[in-house]
């Protein structure tokens, strides 16, 4: 499913700068002795051991921002950091313009409760309640009536394709209902922002595949702003709008899919791109080229901008001329060539 390019809004709706997670128990004196400016072989020295480490970016309104990781990297205590569900070291992070760092607890209650929306890897369901109350719960805790809570929380069951199990309890259903479950109840509270750490990788592959489905359906009608932490590469490319790759606390490389796999930043970022099926990633719009084609050697075929390379290698490579590429509206943006096909399919280089 294609995504859509979203207009940036007038500020970011999370933009971070300079945020560290420092764990260590001399960290605080490590901070006062130095006047807030971190050394990193330093504190490391000192025994510290860095969760984030200087992690500065924006994420648009409408965005999908994946960040990608493996254990230990530092992906979950971002997001935590970003949630304030941990407290932030040193930096900064604004949310919707507003300074995290420095609301006070009521502040941030309100925040949490009508703004940002959780799912993580444990659906944390309550057990003695039924698909229809769990969903409905965060609304009656925010003082919704029963009445409003309950009919929310049925359009978040027909939204997430629950229907007919409204009545079940958690251990009637199996992990990918579960889950579904956990997703509907934190859309219920209708957030801005929705965080979801690594929420599907308690789930077998093809029941991950069609939550992956899922997800993508529900971004495409509800297009939230989203932090979606995981440690599957194919997931991230399947997902996201950009990809954040994380080690050692340290964002490597944060581009497109495309761009990741394309250009690598760093020896490590390449080490996930090097297995990748280029052309289950690309589309048109990757490898096309934006100058002008001699029309003489334009083809009567045409394919679609956000095509993914697997669905029209053979037509174009049975093209001699150049295949027209076109956006939503018909319109030309540029051509695919043989030879860029070639280049997917057989050559790591894609120039």
């Amino acid at each position: 499913m294609a995504k859509k390019a979203t207009a940036k809004s007038k500020h970011p709706v999370i933009k971070c700068d300079g945020v560290y997670k420092i764990f260590g128990e001399n960290t605080d004196k490590l901070i006062q002795a130095s006047n807030g400016v971190i050394d990193v072989q330093s504190f490391q020295d000192a025994g510290c051991i860095f969760g984030v480490n200087d992690a500065s970016f924006e994420v648009s309104k409408g965005e999908m921002l994946v960040v990608m990781g493996l254990s230990g990297s530092g992906k979950s205590t971002l997001l935590r950091c970003i949630s304030r569900l941990t407290d932030t070291t040193s930096g900064s992070i604004h949310i919707d313009g507003e300074d995290l760092l420095a609301m006070n607890d009521k502040e941030l209650i309100e925040l949490r409760r009508n703004k940002m929306g959780m799912v993580f890897q444990s659906f944390a369901l309550l057990p003695h309640k039924t698909v229809l109350e769990n969903i409905a719960f965060p609304l009656q805790v925010k003082g919704m009536s029963t009445d409003d809570a309950i009919k929310r929380a049925s359009a978040m069951v027909e939204l997430t394709s629950l229907t007919g199990r409204e009545n079940y309890y958690p251990r009637q259903l199996s992990g990918g209902q579960q889950q579904r479950v956990g997703i509907a109840r934190s859309l219920a509270v209708e957030p801005d922002i929705w965080f979801l750490d690594e929420p599907f990788s308690a789930l077998d592959p093809l029941i991950r595949k069609e939550m992956q489905d899922e997800f993508l359906r529900l971004q495409s009608i509800l297009k939230k702003t989203i932090l979606f932490v995981t440690h599957d590469f194919d997931e991230a490319l399947r997902l996201a709008d950009r990809i954040a790759i994380m080690k050692d606390g340290i964002i490597e490389q944060m581009d497109t899919p495309a761009n990741i796999v394309l250009n690598p930043a760093t020896e490590y970022v390449a080490k996930f791109t090097n297995e990748v099926p280029r052309e289950k990633v690309l589309k048109c719009s990757d490898v096309m080229d934006k100058a002008e084609t001699d029309k003489k050697n334009i083809s009567g075929l045409t394919v679609p901008h956000d095509a993914v390379i697997e669905t029209v290698a053979e037509a174009v490579l049975n093209e001699a001329k150049a295949v027209p590429v076109v956006d939503d509206k018909g319109k030309t943006i540029g051509a695919l060539h043989r030879k860029s096909i070639i280049h997917v399919l057989f050559g790591k280089d894609s120039h």
